[in-house]
């Protein structure tokens, strides 16, 4: 049995499951401290919040990335994964904090795309950051 788990597939396995699910929480995250509701903008065809949420989405992922390269727990993985959500997270919060003349959260919900695709360039960009500081 100790065998099964050093499988390369297994352990692939394994980390694509825990992204997926950190994934939808970290989602679910933003969903809380975003004053619109993503899934319903993005049904209604709104394409700031697809780029916004689509850079989360990158990011969290490219974070995982670079934990999953230089880990070899999956329990070392994940609270490198989490520790690099909150480095996020908090970049949303100082994007926010830097734009004092208007409210990005509305801007997105308002469907203005050059403030959504900021939004997908800041998450992607500092997923890039967080991860070097990972590696």
């Amino acid at each position: 049995m100790e065998n099964f788990w050093e499988n390369d597939f297994v352990q692939t396995a394994g980390n694509y499951s825990v992204v997926v699910l950190f994934l939808i929480l970290f989602l679910s995250v933003f969903e809380l401290v975003t004053k619109y509701k993503n899934w319903e903008e993005i049904k209604k065809g709104n394409m700031a919040v697809a780029m916004a949420t689509g850079g989360k989405i990158f990011g969290i992922a490219n974070i995982f990335r670079h934990s999953i390269a230089e880990n070899d727990t999956l329990l070392t993985t994940i609270g490198w994964g989490v520790f690099g959500f909150i480095l996020l997270l908090s970049g949303y919060f100082i994007y926010e904090f830097l734009t004092p003349k208007f409210k990005i959260d509305e801007e997105i919900e308002n469907d203005n795309r050059a403030v959504g695709f900021i939004s997908l360039v800041i998450s992607v960009g500092l997923s890039y950051v967080i991860g070097a500081g990972i590696s």
